[in-house]
């Protein structure tokens, strides 16, 4: 009789959270729907989280600021709702939105942390910038903290 090593948990391998970073991008969409198919075959929940920026320095000081990021966060909740009603039947994925504020790094790392993810999936920059200060993956994947997918 071979016994079974000790922590062994038949049945509850792979990931149960998969976080997926939106910011509305052409790749952050494409890493939602990467995600979304890690999800279905893992039978694992797909948390979509969207990262709202903090309102800049002149509006603190009261400048007036057209704050946008309500308005954004509703138009990819209309749009990821309307892209699961597409594949409803076919593709059966569980998946919450949510929205965390602060810079995308940091939200992302706040929101793997609380939703307990085992992974991260998030686009490719699409800013030149980050070749020089760093992307938001590239810093996920030096954080070493979950398994990071970078699409895109």
């Amino acid at each position: 009789m071979t016994e079974q090593p000790q922590g062994f948990e038949r049945g509850t391998d792979g990931p149960k959270v998969i976080v997926a970073g939106v910011d509305g991008s052409d790749s952050s969409l494409r890493a939602v729907s990467y995600a979304a198919g890690l999800a279905r075959r893992q039978n694992a929940l797909l948390a979509i989280v969207y990262v709202q920026p903090l309102l800049s320095a002149g509006a603190a000081l009261g400048a007036p600021v057209v704050d946008a990021t309500e308005e954004i966060a509703e138009g990819l909740v209309a749009e990821i709702r309307e892209a699961a009603e597409r594949v409803r039947g076919i593709w059966n994925v569980r998946w919450e939105f949510h929205t965390f504020r602060g810079d995308p790094y940091n939200g992302l790392v706040r929101a793997a942390d609380e939703l307990k993810a085992d992974a991260v999936v998030v686009g490719a920059s699409e800013s030149a910038g980050h070749r020089i200060i760093g992307s938001v993956a590239v810093r996920l994947v030096k954080a070493g903290r979950w398994p990071v997918t970078v699409v895109p």
